[in-house]
């Protein structure tokens, strides 16, 4: 059975993005990437809310067709462009790049795809996430940990007065401080 992880960069103090939606705090080098590249490389999917997804799509589709591009970047060129994506939108019209809308996130749905043969999918965007967890469909949770702290902005898990168990599979320090945290579900899926 695949598993559907939510993979996300955060600061040290929970947030994903700044107060007007920065992410140029985070420290996604060489190594990053490339680990970055190896594990999106395999999965079955990408699924993103409208935010994320556009944000993806407004760059990346090109970025290896410019000349500055570094390799590790005209390798996630290749891999998002190619990935199967789902985008979960009430909003977006049509979405190109081997792209599916869905409407609404049917439980029923994510836990059927679950069951097909594939590589493991993988979520992109807080809000999405905050869904998948209200369901108790996230399998695992890897957490980078950016080694700053930005005062405010969007959180990760906002309040949901939710517990949700998790067991430590992995920890990894990068050598630009940043630290993976990979947790997996405890109820065993």
């Amino acid at each position: 059975m695949r598993k559907i992880i939510l993979m996300m960069s955060v600061s040290l103090d929970g947030f994903i993005e700044g107060p007007a939606r920065q992410i140029d705090w985070h420290r996604v080098d060489e190594e990053l990437h490339s680990h970055f590249n190896e594990q999106l490389s395999s999965m079955g999917a990408f699924i993103d809310g409208r935010v994320t997804y556009e944000l993806m799509a407004g760059f990346w589709p090109t970025a290896d067709a410019d000349p500055s591009s570094p390799p590790v970047m005209a390798e996630f060129a290749r891999i998002w462009r190619d990935m199967p994506k789902i985008v979960f939108s009430r909003t977006l019209e049509r979405a190109d790049w081997n792209t599916t809308i869905r409407r609404n996130l049917d439980v029923e749905e994510m836990r059927r795809l679950k069951a097909t043969p594939g590589g493991d999918l993988v979520i992109g965007g807080a809000d999405l996430a905050a869904s998948f967890m209200q369901h108790d469909l996230i399998d695992e949770y890897r957490i980078y940990i950016h080694p700053v702290v930005i005062g405010g902005g969007k959180p990760l898990f906002p309040s949901s007065g939710a517990r949700i168990t998790l067991s430590l599979a992995e920890t990894r320090t990068f050598g630009n401080g940043v630290v993976l945290l990979r947790y997996e579900s405890a109820t065993g899926r």
